[in-house]
């Protein structure tokens, strides 16, 4: 599975972007996504993931209610919308697949076997 990752860019603070994770490849729909971030100097951290039916999402609590994972298989992409933008959500963006996720798993990067290429995403105060 190849993953390709769009839709960053600079926006103010209180603004909203949408990221787009389109994936290549077969059986994209028997993946879950997961949503990470890198901010400069930092550690990887987990934003959002979505189960492979678009039914269990999961969220980290630095986005919860701003942030908004979806599905749509049939067009084998990943939509990640944010609102009410922070600086501190300021970061390369990376999209992510693995084979299921639990409550327990969505949130450990290291058992995502795919990753997109990150879209920079940076807001201004």
């Amino acid at each position: 599975v190849q993953l390709q990752a769009s839709g960053g860019g600079l926006v103010q603070a209180g603004g909203s972007l949408r990221l787009s994770c389109v994936a290549s490849g077969r059986a994209f729909s028997t993946y879950a996504v997961g949503w990470f971030r890198q901010a400069p100097g930092k550690e990887r951290d987990f934003v959002a993931a979505v189960g492979w039916k678009n039914i269990n999402s999961y969220y980290a609590e630095s986005v919860k209610g701003r942030y908004s994972i979806a599905r749509d298989n049939a067009k084998n992409t990943v939509w990640l919308q944010m609102n009410s933008l922070k600086p501190e959500d300021t970061a390369i963006y990376y999209c992510a697949v693995r084979g299921r996720i639990t409550t327990a798993t969505a949130r450990d990067d290291k058992g995502y076997d795919y990753w997109g290429q990150g879209t920079e995403v940076t807001v201004s105060s």
